[in-house]
């Protein structure tokens, strides 16, 4: 999946501290309408937009994390799909990345701003909110 192998290359990328903010991220952010220019506000969705468009694929454009939440078709639980997870009790909040693996109770998401830089974390399906599958050349529901 070209998408995971660009995802991949970013592993490593961080928040610089002391620094205004690391031209990379100031990237992916430029993927989305928000256009921030800090890394000091949430990068999860620009990451995953700024991956799905370098691979070709449409994005929401959104910063907002559950802008992914009815993008592309439903899935299962597969490596590369995109997951969207609840974060606090306020419903507009919440986090997005790829599958990496998952088990019974987890899932490992390869994603953006978790530990202030892209990695491979551990969430709970209990907070799983939605599961995508990009498709070509389908616009994202909105």
């Amino acid at each position: 999946m070209k998408w995971i192998d660009i995802a991949r290359g970013e592993l490593g990328t961080s928040e610089v501290p002391s620094v205004k903010a690391n031209p990379r991220i100031i990237e992916y952010h430029k993927a989305t309408t928000l256009r921030a220019n800090s890394d000091e506000i949430p990068w999860c969705s620009s990451l995953v937009n700024w991956v799905m468009q370098t691979a070709g694929f449409p994005t929401t454009r959104s910063a907002a994390a559950r802008s992914w939440v009815r993008y592309g078709v439903k899935s299962e639980l597969r490596p590369g799909a995109i997951v969207v997870f609840s974060r606090g009790s306020n419903p507009a909040f919440g986090h997005v990345g790829f599958v990496d693996r998952f088990d019974a109770s987890y899932v490992w998401v390869l994603g953006g701003n978790q530990g202030n830089r892209v990695s491979i974390a551990r969430y709970p399906l209990s907070r799983l909110v939605a599961c995508r599958w990009p498709v070509a050349n389908v616009e994202p529901l909105a």
